[in-house]
């Protein structure tokens, strides 16, 4: 269904509300975008003419010294930030043109997003943040939200704690139940920003067994991740460094480099670790 929905020709057509004419030849595709932030030491450059394609059904794990440019590339995907310059199209729609209200619609409805430090609701139990994406998108009938929610917290074993606060449980139960939240309204697409940092290595595999699952259910997934391990259990690996892609390399073009020396370094996986357990 995805394949036939994201298809476009290649001359572009626009039309209003930033779509293209007939969807989107690939899933994704960023189109040199540059994306710069002005401060008081001058201009940093955080993207740099980045080109990227990802088709429907990948598993891209994004990986990169810290501020290479890794989660400025998801925020260009989701709509969260928008591009200097460039074009940033997922299916048929130019997420760069839409307006804020435009982009929360469409990102409530296509991406799932998991965010780094879990942002889930502290007055909402959790299945209740896990309805909000289907009451903000009216997605599903009243009746049957609360149901799935269940079933999503149960797909990442959390059913137990399904009424109670988000204080209530630990930083690693909270990641899990941000993932549910994230595929509450069954979006094509789900991006995740260090999703197992809060983990133990344990919980850490169930999660990217989920995600594995997902992705043999016709999801797309892009993780932006600093294990080598994880990464490598993506079918793709797309290296940032100094806000240009490095590297991209499918999984049999890794497999061949898995001897090579670790392109992030000890020091910077350490300083990620100290800023998740902080």
């Amino acid at each position: 269904m995805f394949k036939r929905w994201f298809r476009r020709n290649k001359e572009k057509h626009d039309l209003p509300n930033g779509r293209y004419h007939n969807g989107n030849e690939h899933l994704i595709e960023l189109h040199d975008v540059v994306k710069t932030y002005q401060g008081e030491a001058g201009t940093f450059v955080a993207l740099d003419h980045v080109d990227l394609i990802v088709d429907p059904g990948d598993f891209v794990a994004v990986i990169g010294k810290s501020g290479s440019g890794k989660s400025t590339l998801i925020n260009m995907i989701t709509g969260i930030d928008r591009p200097t310059s460039g074009e940033v199209l997922v299916g048929d729609i130019a997420v760069h043109t839409l307006n804020e209200g435009q982009i929360a619609v469409w990102r409530g409805r296509q991406v799932g997003v998991v965010f780094q430090f879990f942002q889930l609701l502290p007055t909402l139990t959790v299945v209740e943040n896990v309805m909000l994406p289907m009451d903000f998108c009216n997605m599903y009938g009243l009746g049957e939200r609360e149901e799935r929610a269940l079933e999503l917290l149960a797909q990442v074993d959390m059913t137990a704690h399904a009424y109670k606060l988000p204080t209530a449980i630990s930083g690693g139960q909270q990641q899990r139940v941000a993932i549910a939240r994230a595929m509450a309204n069954d979006p094509p697409i789900l991006v995740a920003d260090e999703p197992t940092g809060n983990l133990d290595s344990v919980t850490a595999d169930s999660i990217l067994r989920l995600f594995e699952g997902l992705i043999e259910n016709g999801k797309t997934i892009l993780m932006v991740t600093h294990d080598l391990d994880l990464a490598r259990r993506a079918n793709r690996t797309v290296q940032l460094a100094d806000g240009q892609i490095v590297d991209s390399s499918t999984e049999q073009q890794s497999e061949t480099q898995q001897s090579q020396p670790n392109p992030i370094s000890e020091t910077d996986h350490h300083e990620s670790d100290e800023v998740h357990h902080a």
